[in-house]
């Protein structure tokens, strides 16, 4: 009897140890976004250096924030049941993770790629600040490469995963269910 209680503990951990990592950065990701938005709310749109519509991004950088800080506290219970999941179930965290993951990697590509574009290229403010919604420190000033690499990408890509947390748990709440599964 100790030794099944004691192989059902070990089976536990890796799952145990992807739900605390997963909420970790989950509360990371929502952190970042929420930060994000308070220069847009501070500037008012007017120091911009360019017109663009700052309550839209202030505004959704503050959903996508509250939605991933959320899903970072929540009890595992309340999440499972909006996903109409089983509370042991692996996909509960595994695909918001890897959706995490792949947003944050492309956007993380997105804002290198916003930095090193040559300037001839004239990228659209309007286009790039949606993408990438620290594009405004590149255009209010010229950080260095490091910065870029080591700050505003990974800020970036933060922000894009909490979007991917939110987008994973709606697939799983909105998705196709197998036919073992019941509504």
């Amino acid at each position: 009897m100790i030794e099944s209680k004691i192989v059902v503990r070990i089976r536990l951990m890796p799952g145990r140890a992807v739900t605390v990592t997963a909420r970790i950065a989950f509360l990371f990701c929502g952190l970042i976004s929420l930060f994000t938005a308070v220069p847009y709310v501070g500037l008012r749109g007017v120091d911009l250096p360019v017109q663009s519509e700052w309550v839209i991004f202030a505004v959704v950088l503050g959903l996508v924030g509250i939605l991933s800080v959320m899903f970072a506290v929540l009890p595992r219970s309340w999440i499972a049941k909006a996903c109409r999941k089983d509370r042991a179930d692996e996909n509960l965290f595994s695909s918001p993770v890897k959706a995490l993951g792949g947003f944050a990697a492309i956007s993380y590509l997105v804002a290198v790629f916003a930095y090193f574009a040559p300037s001839r290229w004239n990228l659209d403010p309007q286009v790039m600040l949606p993408l990438c919604p620290l594009y405004f420190v590149k255009m209010t000033f010229d950080p260095p490469p490091l910065a870029i690499l080591l700050l505003l990408a990974p800020l970036n890509a933060g922000v894009y995963g909490a979007l991917g947390v939110i987008l994973g748990y709606a697939s799983l709440a909105f998705g196709k269910r197998t036919s073992g599964q019941t509504a």
